[in-house]
C-alpha cells in the first residue's frame, strides 16, 4: 500500500472525544494525526454546558462529598431502568475520576466542581466544569493542549471519506479529502471520535423518527459517518433508539435554557398557562412532554432567585443580556408579556407554591426546594434533539465489536458514533452523560490504542 502519510493513530473528529483521545494517546508516545471534516474544532462538546460528571474526585473529596464510581453507575442504572450495557458503564464511571484529574494535571485544564444545585438523577454533586460554566472555553482549552504537542498533527477541512481495511479485515488507515487533495492515511490504530447522527435528517427518521421534524441543536456536522462505515465493515449497533432531547431551547434567541432553574424551583406551562407534567425527572424526556403541548411549545416560569443562580452560566448570562427574559411583579403581569392567560398562569403558580407547601403535586413531583417569590422570569421555549445516545457497540476498551461480538481490528469509537450509557430510551438520559462518553470513552480508547500498537 503506497500511503502520503504514516502515523501510529489516526483520529476521526476533533470534538472533545478527538481531542482527548488524541492527548491521551500522545502522553504514551503516539504519533497521531487528528482529521476533522470542517474549517472549525467545535463539536458537541462546544455547545454543551461543559460539565464533566466524575465520581471519587479529589474536588469533591475537599468539598466534603463521599462519592464513588459504583454509586455514579447506580445513578445511572436507575434513570436508564438498567438497560445500558452494565461493563461498559462502570467502566466509564471508574474512569472519570482519574480522567478530570488527568484534565487538570496534565493537561492544565482549568475544572471546579458545580455545586449552585444538583441536576436529575444524581446523588451528589459531581459535575466539573471551567470556570464559565461553557463547553466552548473547555473544547478551547483541549485545542490549546493538542497545539503544544509536536506529536499531534490537526488537520481541518479533511473529512475522512473511507476506512482502508487490510487482507485479514483489520483497519490499516483512513482515505482523506484535504485542502490539497485526496490523501491515504496509514495508521496503526483508527479511532472515530465523529459523534453520532443527529444532524442527518434520513437516519434520524430511520432510529428515532418522533424526533424528525423537531429543531436539532447539535453540531450540524453530526452525519453519522462513523456509524455507516461500522455498518458496512459488519460492526455491531446498540440503542440506537436512545437520544438526549431537552425541553428548553428560548425560541427568541435560539439559546438553551437551563434545567438547574426547574431543580432551583421552577416550572413549565403550556399555551393555556397550566403545568402538564413532573418537570424534575429529566429535560431529556420531558422534551417529549412539550411535543404534546398545543403549539410544541412551553413557557419556563421562574422567579428572581432562581434567576440569579443560573447567571452563573454561560448560555444563561447570554441570553439576560440579550433581553430574552420576561420580567414582572405579578402572575398576572408575566401573563401579560408572556401573552397567557392571566388566571390560567396565575393559578398555575398559586398550585405550585401549595405543592411547595405539601411536598408533592399531582404529577407526582416531589423536588420543591423553595416557593416562588415575585418578581417573576418567563420566557418561551421549545424541544429539541441535541445528540444521539446509540451508535457502535464496543467493549470497555472502546474497540468496536463485529456482529460477531468480536472487536474489529484496530477499530475504536466513543462519542456519539459508540453507543452511551443512556439504554435505549431519552428518559435514560442522565445529565452529564453525554459529555461522559465523549471525553470519558475518548480517553480509554486513546490509551489503549497506544499501549497496543
Amino acid at each position: 500500500m503506497n500511503w502520503d502519510a504514516e502515523v501510529d493513530i489516526a483520529v476521526v473528529g476533533a470534538g472533545g472525544c478527538g481531542l482527548v483521545a488524541a492527548l491521551a494517546a500522545a502522553e504514551l508516545g503516539a504519533e497521531v494525526v487528528v482529521l476533522e471534516k470542517t474549517e472549525h474544532v467545535l463539536g458537541n462538546t462546544a455547545s454543551s454546558a461543559g460539565m464533566i460528571q466524575a465520581a471519587g474526585t479529589r474536588f469533591q473529596r475537599e468539598a466534603g462529598i463521599d462519592d464513588s464510581a459504583e454509586q455514579m453507575a447506580a445513578d445511572i442504572f436507575k434513570k436508564n431502568g438498567h438497560e445500558s450495557n452494565p461493563e461498559l458503564t462502570l467502566a466509564v464511571c471508574r474512569t472519570s475520576g482519574p480522567l478530570v484529574e488527568w484534565m487538570v494535571d496534565k493537561l492544565d485544564i482549568e475544572l471546579s466542581m458545580f455545586t449552585e444545585f444538583n441536576w436529575p438523577g444524581h446523588s451528589h454533586h459531581r459535575m466539573h466544569a471551567p470556570k464559565s460554566r461553557g463547553g466552548l472555553d473547555l473544547i478551547n482549552q483541549l485545542r490549546r493542549e493538542v497545539a503544544k504537542r509536536e506529536d499531534i498533527y490537526l488537520m481541518l477541512q479533511s473529512p475522512v471519506t473511507k476506512l482502508i481495511t487490510g487482507d485479514n479485515g483489520e483497519i490499516i488507515g483512513v482515505e482523506t479529502r484535504t485542502p490539497n487533495g485526496m490523501q491515504r492515511i496509514g495508521a496503526k490504530k483508527v479511532i472515530l471520535a465523529s459523534n453520532g447522527f443527529g444532524g442527518n435528517k434520513e437516519m434520524v427518521q430511520q432510529f428515532i423518527p418522533e424526533m424528525a421534524d423537531i429543531l436539532y441543536f447539535g453540531y450540524e456536522a453530526n452525519t453519522g459517518d462513523a456509524i455507516k462505515w461500522g455498518i458496512e465493515l459488519g460492526a455491531q449497533l446498540e440503542n440506537m433508539s436512545c437520544f438526549q432531547g431537552h425541553a428548553s431551547v428560548a425560541s427568541s434567541h435560539g439559546i438553551l435554557v437551563s434545567w438547574g432553574g426547574v431543580m432551583s424551583g421552577g416550572f413549565l406551562v403550556n399555551q393555556l398557562g397550566e403545568r402538564f407534567g413532573n418537570e424534575s425527572e429529566g429535560y431529556s424526556e420531558y422534551a417529549l412532554e412539550v411535543m404534546k403541548q398545543p403549539g410544541k411549545i412551553a413557557y419556563y416560569i421562574m422567579d428572581e432567585e432562581i434567576h440569579q443562580n443560573l447567571l452563573t452560566l454561560e448560555d444563561y448570562k447570554n441570553l439576560a443580556q440579550l433581553n430574552g427574559l420576561k420580567i414582572a411583579d405579578t402572575p398576572t403581569g408575566l401573563a401579560q408579556k408572556l401573552g397567557l392567560p392571566e388566571a390560567g398562569l396565575a393559578a398555575a403558580i398559586e398550585q405550585f407554591n401549595q405543592a411547595v407547601q405539601e411536598g408533592q403535586d399531582s404529577f407526582g413531583r416531589t423536588w420543591f426546594p423553595r416557593r416562588l417569590t415575585p418578581p417573576f422570569y418567563g420566557v418561551k421555549v421549545e424541544p429539541a434533539l441535541f445528540h444521539t445516545q446509540g451508535g457502535l457497540k464496543i467493549n470497555v476498551n472502546a474497540e468496536v465489536l463485529s456482529t460477531a461480538g468480536v472487536p474489529i481490528p484496530n477499530l475504536y469509537a466513543g462519542g456519539g458514533a459508540a453507543v452511551g450509557v443512556s439504554g435505549r430510551r431519552p428518559k435514560g438520559y442522565m445529565s452529564g452523560n453525554g459529555l461522559l462518553a465523549a471525553l470519558g470513552f475518548g480517553f480509554i480508547a486513546g490509551r489503549h490504542a497506544a499501549e497496543h500498537i
